[in-house]
């Protein structure tokens, strides 16, 4: 069975901001993606970046190596948001609660600016 695509779907926030929504697998063929999707956000000047992890159903240690790849090059925190009980687990066991910021939903009083 061939691996599930990665989805992202991009919510620009004024104030600089942006929600990226995932669906599908995060891992080692579609984590660049993700990278480079946070990369052409900041370069926009969108440096607050809040991940919705919500649709995400496997994420593996090179999904997370692409977190803190996002977290490390950015200005301001990357926060993660709507993460199932599984990957909150995951991130629990490496630490990287400790480094990144995880809420439990996606916030909803930001308003789409396109």
């Amino acid at each position: 069975m061939p691996a599930q695509l990665l989805t992202i779907e991009v919510t620009r926030l004024g104030a600089g901001g942006a929600r990226l929504r995932l669906t599908g697998e995060l891992d080692f063929d579609t984590s660049p993606d993700l990278v480079h999707t946070a990369d052409e956000l900041r370069r926009e000047g969108r440096h607050h970046l809040e991940i919705d992890l919500g649709g995400v159903g496997l994420c593996d240690s090179s999904g997370l190596s692409a977190l803190l790849v996002i977290h490390h090059r950015g200005s301001a925190p990357v926060r993660l948001v709507g993460m199932s009980g599984q990957v909150r687990q995951l991130l629990d066991r490496t630490g990287l609660t400790e480094v990144l910021t995880v809420a439990e939903a996606a916030t909803s009083t930001d308003t789409a600016t396109g």
